[in-house]
């Protein structure tokens, strides 16, 4: 089973920008969707963008314009660049992965902390 290892949260001013990424333990070429996902205490884990295996790209409303999801095959990596960050974008961001479209559920990484204060 794949396992997938988030890096790259932290603590950032409003304005600022990070970048997320998520490294696979198998080739992620053929997989079907990869995307980054979002939870904050007391609510539901949410989506943040999506990436599929022929590069198309879906966000969220909230982060439209803003951030912006990639994929680099020959390292296995999801990455996520964040700018313009807000203290609402406060959250812990998971990466998952759908290898093939049966999948009934994603993997999961163990997520990484992003917080967004002055």
């Amino acid at each position: 089973q794949v396992q997938l290892v988030e890096s790259g949260g932290g603590l950032v001013q409003p304005g600022g920008s990070l970048r997320l990424s998520c490294a696979a333990s198998i080739s992620i070429f053929n997989f079907y969707r990869m995307g980054w996902y979002r939870q904050t205490p007391g609510k539901e884990r949410e989506l943040v963008a999506t990436i599929t295996r022929g590069n198309t790209a879906n966000y969220a409303d909230s982060v439209k314009g803003r951030f912006t999801i990639s994929r680099e095959n020959d390292k296995n990596t999801v990455y996520l660049q964040m700018n313009s960050l807000k203290p609402e974008d406060t959250a812990v961001y998971y990466c998952s992965a759908i290898t093939v479209p049966s999948q009934p559920r994603p993997v999961w990484g163990q997520g990484t902390q992003v917080t967004v204060s002055s």
